[in-house]
């Protein structure tokens, strides 16, 4: 089972803090959030980041989606059948979904989505291969011909981590690899573009026309209804600041409170504090494989012998254990294909031993170029820490402070550091985003179609592949055991553990649920 927390229903007191001064729009009718960062995308095929998908869930629909216990159940799909030799898939739309422009949702909007979604989707990439068309049959029908059967389709629609979001079929038909610039779907919120200030406010507005299913919330599925006018964004890079905002009322709910102040928060009547996300929150240093001098894997494994990842959680979530976990595999700890075959190099934790393994493989002096985001304080801690190790290992370290928004566009650059380039970076990921080969974006190892950095592995892809086969639990765990043996031989990327990361919202602010993601359907004001 997946590290779940119980809800820590708690209250903290004021901060001392510069005076915020609150979103326009009517209070009563608008949540004010503190997002996690910066929104400069919003196209959530083109970026992994949260914000983005924060955001997308706002904006648009899926035609299934994942509830509070991981079952995929229809969403924008009214049903849909599997033929008896189980290589067709059908699926009927609800009648009455139409996008904020106006135009109603049709079976084509839909095909070209998922279309231009799997060019980019890890787990559909998997299955991809056994696809032989995807095709709109009317304008609420649609349907996939398969090769071979593919029983994790719906899985892979209704998936939370990459998650397929319907667009128009304009919007869609735009290359995956290019960002769409107009952010037009049928979700519960339509995004208001002229409101929009990329490291400042980000502001939506209830859609009218938005019909929720009848079904009562459940993580991400059931009925997804807009109960509050506007949903306003405002970026405040200051943590003193954001707890100062929210004991004085001038916002309403913070997704991610630096966790040294939560105790001054939970002290004051007026605030919540709780664990609202389902799994914790995994950490993650990414190398740039392609690049000088972490395209070296005895290089990448050097490193790895240092890492302690009490040191990096400690520095995010502090030092009590009851808030983060130690987890050196690949896959999240307490889950099925949870192990540590291989993970002997991350209980090592010598910087001796490392410092002359890192000798041994030949390192240079090339600069290491790491960027870490002065704004996202969590990610930041994660960053610092590497930062720290590395300098101690003796490796050349250029430390480059950037906003998230900055980090996001530029981990996507393939250059060498001497021309704008990387070489390592932090990120987080749920724990659910890393119970399964097929959806783990920091295991694929597809080369230029890999997350950033590009780790390319053709024994890490056999296997992904070999374990959609599996024939039964017993085999799917052995090939989990040997992907994480082989992940820790090609060491893409440092596990860093997971902590715990609650919330907080004013006291006023009702129907907030538990879900694997942030939403804002379903809650109000008082």
């Amino acid at each position: 089972m997946i590290q779940r927390r119980s809800m820590l229903a708690a209250t903290a007191a004021g901060v001392a803090a510069p005076r915020v001064v609150g979103a326009q729009g009517g209070a009563a009718r608008s949540l004010r959030v503190i997002p996690q960062a910066n929104l400069t995308s919003l196209d959530p095929v083109w970026t992994t980041a949260v914000v983005t998908r924060n955001h997308a869930f706002l904006v648009f629909d899926q035609i299934c989606a994942q509830d509070s216990q991981g079952e995929i159940k229809p969403q924008m799909a009214e049903s849909w059948t599997v033929s008896d030799d189980k290589l067709t898939w059908t699926f009927t739309l609800r009648p009455g979904l139409v996008f904020h422009d106006g135009e109603r949702v049709l079976a084509k909007d839909a095909v070209a989505s998922i279309k231009r979604w799997a060019r980019r989707d890890p787990f559909m990439q998997v299955l991809q291969p056994n696809v032989a068309e995807i095709e709109a049959l009317d304008d609420r029908r649609f349907r996939f011909r398969l090769h071979r059967p593919v029983p994790l389709l719906v899985q892979a629609l209704g998936q939370t981590q990459f998650p397929c979001f319907v667009m128009p079929e304009r919007i869609a038909n735009t290359d995956a690899f290019t960002q769409i610039r107009e952010a037009v779907g049928s979700g519960p919120f339509r995004f208001v573009a002229n409101e929009w200030n990329p490291g400042q406010r980000a502001v939506w507005a209830k859609h009218d026309g938005y019909v929720p299913r009848q079904e009562a919330v459940d993580g991400l599925a059931g009925g997804r209804a807009p109960r509050i006018d506007r949903v306003e964004w405002t970026v405040i890079t200051d943590p003193a600041t954001s707890a100062s905002a929210m004991t004085q009322g001038e916002q309403d709910y913070w997704e991610y409170p630096l966790h040294d102040l939560l105790g001054m928060m939970r002290r004051s009547r007026d605030l919540v504090v709780e664990q609202r996300l389902l799994d914790g929150t995994y950490g993650v240093a990414r190398f740039n494989t392609l690049q000088p001098p972490f395209n070296n894997p005895a290089i990448r494994r050097a490193v790895a012998m240092a890492v302690d990842q009490r040191d990096y959680l400690t520095a995010v979530a502090g030092t009590d254990p009851r808030g983060w976990g130690v987890c050196e595999g690949v896959f999240t700890c307490g889950t099925p294909l949870a192990n540590e075959a291989g993970s002997d190099i991350l209980k090592i934790r010598n910087v001796e031993r490392a410092r002359a393994a890192l000798r041994e493989a030949g390192y240079r002096d090339e600069k290491v170029v790491l960027i870490a985001p002065g704004d996202y304080p969590q990610i930041n801690a994660l960053s610092m820490v590497t930062a720290d190790l590395l300098q101690r290992l003796g490796m050349n370290l250029e430390l480059i402070s950037a906003d998230w928004g900055t980090l996001i566009q530029r981990r996507a650059s393939k250059e060498p550091v001497e021309r704008g380039g990387w070489s390592v970076i932090h990120t987080t990921s749920s724990g659910q985003s890393l119970t399964m080969p097929v959806f783990h974006l920091f295991l694929r190892a597809n080369g230029a179609n890999a997350w950033f950095g590009w780790p390319d592995d053709a024994e890490i892809e056999r296997l992904r592949g070999a374990w959609i086969d599996a024939e039964n639990p017993a085999q799917s765990r052995q090939i989990a055991e040997q992907l994480n043996r082989r992940a820790m031989e090609v060491m893409s990327y440092l596990p860093l553990g997971y902590y715990w990361q609650p919330s907080v919202w004013r006291r006023n602010v009702q129907g907030v649920f538990r879900a694997p993601a942030t939403v804002f359907w379903n809650i109000s004001k008082g």
